[in-house]
């Protein structure tokens, strides 16, 4: 009997341990808590410790002051600590800096605001585990082009920009766009911006027949292109990216402005996660939501990896995971399978998704 009672008892304590192991999980967090960008990093350490306290997770968090010298340090110390994943990073220099140590450690990156397209399209070169839980800097203009090309299929439209590179992008993507579709524009110009009125430009865009804008610059502006439309009976809607999002000087939004963005976390996340931040008086702005969320992820990952077998990194691939904000799931290159931008129409008051007006 003894043999069979110390078989017995070897067998509970290796589950017992099993178990621990599986609940037991030290994510890094890369964040800039001193600088100018302090304001964004004390987001992601808002977010990330909620969700380690409602996730029973152990947090390791360090200032990766947004510089390379920072990134590199922090990857070190994440090393050092026997980290299993790490997740924030803002900034590119921070980012591409600690890559190549977490890397050769073996240790994925879930970032939350880098949007350098080469940091995901160069994976077959660098082989870095590194996951994009926000847009790619070419998803706005994309998601514009795609979008507006939808829409305006059977419009009168012109596209304008305020000259700057920003502008210029974004406005010559969607002019590729609608011109691959058979779509053309019956006017394209540049507007010079933060003028007081864009009269003169209203009057040339009602003369040449346009009856939808896209203007590819800053709220403000579009704002008063709306309002000397109005003045003008010019009868046109305008639309703009995530510039729109800023609310604009004195002059408000003209009602049916379409605004292409992602949505704000907060009026898509989880209501019982919201009441969590709320009791904490944690008001969920910028980074907060998406890094609770990227916490999350590495928890589910690491449960998949636990189960399968393999590398934590291979299950962040092209699996979905229940987050705060939503759905999420990465492709093979670590970047979102779907972009998060979606077209809003301003109802008067504020950005409305177009799908429900």
């Amino acid at each position: 009997m003894r043999p069979r009672v110390t078989i017995s008892a070897a067998l509970a304590w290796l589950f017992m341990a099993s178990v621990a192991s599986a609940q037991t999980l030290l994510v890094g967090v890369a964040a800039p808590l001193s600088g100018p960008s302090a304001i964004l990093g004390k987001q992601i350490d808002a977010g990330t410790s909620l969700a380690a306290e409602a996730n029973g997770i152990e947090l390791k968090t360090i200032d990766d002051a947004c510089t390379a010298e920072g990134g590199a340090a922090a990857a070190r110390e994440f090393v050092a600590a026997k980290v299993n994943a790490v997740v924030g990073f803002l900034c590119t220099d921070a980012i591409e800096a600690a890559m190549p140590i977490l890397k050769d450690a073996n240790i994925p990156v879930i970032t939350v605001g880098v949007r350098t397209e080469s940091l995901t399209d160069r994976r077959a070169k660098t082989g870095w585990p590194v996951y994009r839980l926000g847009p790619r800097g070419d998803d706005e203009r994309n998601a514009v082009a795609a979008s507006l090309t939808h829409l305006w299929q059977d419009e009168l439209f012109a596209i304008i920009d305020d000259g700057t590179i920003y502008g210029r992008e974004i406005a010559e993507t969607f002019r590729a766009a609608a011109e691959q579709a058979a779509l053309k524009p019956v006017f394209v110009d540049t507007f010079r911006p933060q003028l007081d009125n864009q009269i003169g430009l209203v009057g040339r865009l009602k003369k040449a027949g346009a009856t939808h804008v896209f203007a590819g610059g800053d709220g403000d502006d579009v704002a008063i292109m709306g309002r000397d439309a109005a003045q003008l009976s010019a009868g046109i809607v305008f639309a703009g990216g995530e510039n729109l999002r800023t609310p604009p000087g004195d002059v408000p939004y003209a009602t049916g402005t379409l605004m292409i963005a992602p949505p704000e976390w907060a009026d898509v996340a989880d209501p019982k996660v919201l009441e969590s931040f709320s009791a904490r008086r944690i008001v969920t702005d910028g980074y907060t939501l998406p890094a609770y969320a990227a916490v999350e992820i590495a928890k589910a990952a690491l449960g998949l990896s636990e189960t399968s077998g393999k590398p934590l990194a291979d299950a962040l691939t092209g699996h979905d995971f229940t987050t705060a904000i939503g759905p999420v799931r990465f492709d093979a290159k670590g970047d979102l399978s779907q972009s998060p931008y979606r077209v809003f129409r301003f109802d008067g008051t504020r950005f409305a998704p177009l799908e429900s007006n």
